[in-house]
C-alpha cells in the first residue's frame, strides 16, 4: 500500500499535466472563437442552451464554481451584447432569472462551429478508444474536486 510521501510526485505530475493542458486548450479556445467571444461567456451560453431553462445568477455562479461577482460581471457582458435576457423572478423580486435569447443561440451555435474543427482535430490525433478511456477517470477526478 502506498503512502501520501510515496504518491506525492505522481500527484505533482498529475496536476502539472492538467494545468498545462487547461493552458494550453484555453489558448486555442481563445485563437478560434469569434470575435468578443470569451471562454466564459461561451460556457455560460452553452450551459443555459443544453438546459433550455431559466437559472438564477446564483446557481450559474455555483455550476461554474466562480463568485456571485464573477457570475455577475460575465452575466452583464452577455445582457450587453444581447446573448441572454434577465429578467425579474415574480414569485421573489430579490432574485433574477437568466435565459439565452435567439442572438445568444447563434452566438453559441458560432462558437461552437468554430471550436469544433479544432477539437475534433485533437481527439482524431489522440484515437476516439484512448478519449473514450479516460473520460471517465477526468470524470471522476472533477467529481472528487467537487466534494
Amino acid at each position: 500500500m502506498s503512502t501520501p510521501d510515496d504518491t506525492h510526485p505522481l500527484a505533482v505530475t498529475l496536476f502539472s499535466e492538467i494545468l498545462t493542458a487547461d493552458q494550453l486548450v484555453r489558448n486555442r479556445l481563445s485563437r478560434v472563437m469569434p470575435k468578443g467571444m470569451e471562454i466564459s461567456h461561451f460556457s455560460v451560453l452553452n450551459h443555459l442552451a443544453r438546459i433550455a431553462g431559466e437559472r438564477t445568477p446564483a446557481q450559474l455562479a455555483k455550476s461554474f464554481h466562480v463568485t456571485r461577482g464573477a457570475m455577475t460581471n460575465t452575466l452583464s457582458k452577455l445582457e450587453w451584447a444581447g446573448y441572454i435576457h434577465v429578467r425579474p423572478d415574480w414569485d421573489d423580486a430579490r432574485r433574477k432569472l437568466v435565459t439565452i435569447s435567439p442572438a445568444g443561440r447563434q452566438a453559441r451555435d458560432a462558437a461552437l462551429a468554430a471550436i469544433t474543427p479544432m477539437v475534433g482535430e485533437l481527439v482524431t490525433e489522440l484515437g476516439d478508444d484512448r478519449v473514450r478511456a479516460i473520460l471517465p477517470i477526468l470524470r471522476e477526478l472533477r467529481l472528487k474536486l467537487e466534494e
